[in-house]
């Protein structure tokens, strides 16, 4: 009996080593892979002699060895499935409600200038869905098989390479479309003879077809090897490399993205400057009973493209600013202790510009000018309310006086 315990209490204490020995040597081998994905040979990871491995205590947790090694992982959460499905399903409502409501509307047009800028806009409208469609279905894949690991953040599969492509390609599209309406209709308000011999509709199409081969050609950049996209934290998108690793084609290809967005919003900004300015003056100087209907149009596409402009601006100029400036500051090796900063702000940039393709279509839905006119018909109604309310009570005060004499 005594025998068979001593087998029994030695085969455990057998076990025992052997899964502490395992363990540290586990231990010793996640360490050292942390310490080859880190990359900072001026903190390594201590060493473990094949004599100490069975002395060394489990006493390290994930939390300190992520600390120990500075890094950060974002795991995937519901919550960000549920955001990413509310955004796709809000999206494509959107766009399906405005895009029914500008062929409706491009059908029943006459007038050439305003065909025109419906056929533009109609463009815009099915380029936000397309884009907001595809780039949301692949985000919402990697959402649901929890995100690459952050071991493969620098890697670029075909699925990668797809993502970012379409990232940057349904970004310049709406910012090149948006920048050619302003200017399309800085002509027609200014130089409305020029314009009506220039512009047609067949020279429209060839303007849009030229701004999607534009787009799809810088998209298209890193397949020749000019630049590169790869996982973004916290895995689940892909875009141009901007944070580790960069080289001179990675800044050139992120300086040509962000300057050719950043030179649609100027222009854009320009010419709806000029279009607005030149549309007051005209409505100050003209002559009462004079006809207007003309006007009137122009004054509703310009409120319009006021108003893609400045969602265009609100939702994709943080991108494309902390995209140069991370891409920067990673080239020269000043970015430092900042990095994981600018991955947050490189994730907020990224969940704006997403906005814009949802907010353009209501852009065009809420300033039409048979919504605003119903606004202020509204608003004129309770005006008068308010009026009449002050009406009624007007005549009591004089009565009162004049009892008060009488």
């Amino acid at each position: 009996m005594d025998n068979k315990e001593n087998l029994t209490s030695g085969g455990l204490r057998k076990v025992i080593y052997g899964l502490s020995y395992g363990f540290c040597d586990l231990q010793s081998s996640v360490m050292f892979a942390l310490s080859h994905f880190n990359g900072s040979a001026s903190q390594p990871f201590p060493h473990f002699p094949n004599g100490s491995r069975g002395k060394v205590g489990a006493t390290v947790t994930v939390e300190e060895l992520l600390h120990h090694g500075n890094l950060t992982f974002l795991q995937p959460t519901t919550s960000g499935v549920i955001v990413v499905v509310l955004s796709m399903t809000l999206g494509i409502i959107s766009n399906i409600v405005a895009l029914f409501i500008l062929l409706n509307a491009y059908s029943q047009q006459r007038r050439r200038t305003k065909a025109t800028f419906l056929l533009f806009a109609t463009s815009l409208v099915v380029t936000d869905f397309i884009g907001h469609l595809i780039p949301g279905a692949l985000v919402l894949r990697l959402y649901l098989s929890g995100g690459v690991h952050p071991e493969d953040f620098n890697s670029s599969d075909g699925m990668c390479q797809f993502l970012g492509g379409s990232m940057v390609f349904f970004g310049l599209c709406p910012l090149f479309m948006g920048c050619a309406m302003a200017a399309e209709r800085c002509l027609g308000v200014t130089r409305p003879l020029l314009h009506s011999s220039l512009v047609t509709k067949t020279r429209t199409k060839i303007c849009l077809s030229v701004i999607w081969m534009a787009a799809l050609c810088i998209a298209l950049l890193p397949c020749f090897h000019l630049g590169s996209y790869i996982y973004q934290d916290p895995g689940t998108w892909c875009f141009i490399k901007v944070l580790s690793d960069t080289t001179e084609v990675d800044v050139a290809f992120v300086a040509l993205f962000s300057g050719l967005g950043l030179s649609s919003l100027t222009v854009s900004l320009v010419c709806n400057t000029i279009s607005g300015l030149t549309l007051v003056l005209s409505r100050l100087r003209r002559q009462p009973g004079s006809h207007h209907s003309t006007k009137s149009h122009d004054i509703e596409m310009v409120v319009q493209l006021v108003g893609i402009m400045v969602t265009s601006c609100i939702c994709w100029s943080p991108l494309l600013i902390f995209g140069l400036m991370s891409v920067i500051r990673s080239y020269t090796g000043s970015i430092g202790e900042d990095l994981s900063r600018y991955k947050t702000l490189m994730v907020m940039g990224v969940r704006l510009a997403t906005w814009n393709q949802i907010l353009d279509p209501w852009v065009y839905i809420l300033l039409r000018r048979t919504v605003l006119s119903k606004i202020y018909l509204i608003t004129k109604c309770q005006g008068g309310l308010r009026a009449k309310m002050l009406g009624r009570w007007e005549p009591s005060f004089p009565s009162s006086e004049k009892n008060e004499v009488n």
